[in-house]
């Protein structure tokens, strides 16, 4: 291994920049910014829309739209501010803990005005010409509201008195108030009786059903640049669905690491297992009790780093060591180590020369009881399947010591190794390092089959 194959700590690839290539994707599908370009109409939402829109051009009364947590209610508001007419001119409220005059001189703001200082009776005044000014101009005035659930009372008052605002036959200000059920709780109080009755229209946007999970993610990859269908196979659906319970921006977090974990296995399809990592990594996930730290370590890093975390600890200066146990002069019983390296062999002859690997970590030959315990421990955490260890040389002098390499993966180009090692460096107690399989092979061959006890591979 030389200093070339380092992979620079200062240098972490974006995850997504990473496997748009291998997907086929333009652009990230499954981002939770509601961006306009990823609007999905199924589940109601195209008719919800459409419903928004008429509420809002015939310019009567409240309307109220509401929905849970991450449900979509925000990209709904930004596509009914992108379809209104030309004619309409959006007002955006996105603070919604402002008092009653802070609400009025926010909304002054949003008109242009500039009534910094000025009473609100004042502010109120100028509202109200500069409203009539545009309605005789032809235009039309709505007030987007958005996580109005969170408002205080005398602000949601102070907003029902705004709609007093009107010309023998017109509202002169359309408001439409998006939050969250508890939204509804609150108007269904005897205090907001009043309010309760201007909403004309009242709307509820509902979680996305299991039976539609996959037509979702077929219209946001579509949207994405992806050409062909990418499957999602009925086990990772299944997953998927249970974990996000319907709220679609859950569906988005955990579909975009679903997707880093096929991308860092290679694969062209969405597994149950890819799935699963994805839960587990993300932070409304809570593992049961006694699953502990156990899962959450491990996965924090492609199910990787709790092993190699284990092991550092070992072997860092200071630190209580593992016995050093001597290898014995005959062959100890089969153990994890043994067939791992046996398996090893046979893994490293299937590989082309170019083909890369992170390498994890070195310890000394005689290590044999840490490096039995760590791949017990990686074993219970990912799996053995591509982890891969080799009985190697030391450096070229004459007290070089044999060591054991563990090594990640088979990847096909750096960029590809790169992705994986950006998961695994913001934690990593230790530098991760790039080799190929011909450098693997040559050393290998330098090992003796006296010095291992078998044949050379």
């Amino acid at each position: 291994m030389n200093a070339d194959t380092q992979v620079s700590s200062h240098y972490a690839p974006s995850p997504h920049g990473m496997y748009l290539r291998h997907f086929g994707l333009r652009t990230a599908p499954f981002g939770i910014t509601p961006d306009p370009a990823f609007f999905y109409r199924g589940n109601t939402r195209g008719e919800l829309l459409d419903a928004l829109l008429y509420a809002v051009t015939q310019g009567e009364g409240i309307i109220k739209l509401t929905g849970e947590v991450g449900s979509g209610k925000t990209m709904l508001c930004r596509m009914l501010a992108e379809r209104l007419p030309p004619q309409v001119d959006v007002l955006y409220l996105l603070n919604p803990c402002l008092e009653p005059d802070e609400v009025l001189h926010a909304i002054a703001a949003e008109l242009g005005l500039e009534l910094d200082g000025c009473r609100a009776d004042a502010v109120l005044r100028a509202l109200h010409g500069e409203l009539i000014a545009r309605h005789a101009a032809g235009r039309q005035v709505v007030l987007l509201a958005e996580e109005a659930q969170a408002m205080p009372g005398a602000t949601l008052e102070a907003l029902r008195l705004l709609t007093n605002l009107e010309t023998a036959s017109h509202k002169l200000l359309q408001i439409v108030l998006f939050g969250q059920p508890e939204l509804q709780h609150t108007l269904d109080l005897p205090q907001f009786r009043q309010l309760k009755e201007r909403i004309t229209h009242s709307f509820t946007v509902p979680r996305l059903p299991q039976a539609l999970l996959n037509d979702y993610l077929a219209c946001r990859l579509a949207a994405a640049g992806r050409m062909a269908p990418l499957v999602f196979t009925p086990s990772a659906l299944r997953r998927l669905a249970h974990a996000a319970q319907g709220i679609v921006r859950r569906v988005n977090i955990l579909a975009d690491k679903a997707l880093l974990a096929a991308f860092a296995d290679d694969a062209q399809e969405i597994g149950a297992r890819h799935v699963r990592l994805a839960i587990a990594d993300s932070p409304f996930h809570r593992p049961p009790w006694h699953a502990g730290k156990l899962v959450a370590g491990a996965l924090s890093a492609l199910m990787l780093l709790l092993a190699a975390a284990l092991l550092w600890q070992w072997l860092m200066p200071g630190q209580a060591a593992v016995p050093r146990t001597p290898r014995p002069a005959q062959p100890a019983p089969s153990t994890l180590l043994d067939s791992k390296l046996a398996e090893s062999r046979g893994w490293l002859a299937r590989q082309g020369p170019q083909q890369l690997v992170l390498h994890i970590t070195s310890l000394p030959a005689t290590e044999t009881a840490a490096a039995e315990a760590f791949l017990q421990q990686a074993q219970q955490a990912i799996g053995l399947r591509d982890l891969h260890v080799f009985r190697l040389p030391g450096a070229a002098s004459a007290n070089a010591a044999e060591r054991l390499d563990i090594v990640y993966g088979s990847f096909a180009d750096r960029a590809s190794a790169e992705a994986v090692w950006a998961r695994l460096a913001p934690t990593s107690p230790q530098k991760i390092l790039l080799n190929d399989i011909g450098s693997i092979r040559t050393e290998m061959k330098a090992v003796t089959p006296a010095q291992t006890g078998r044949g050379a591979p």
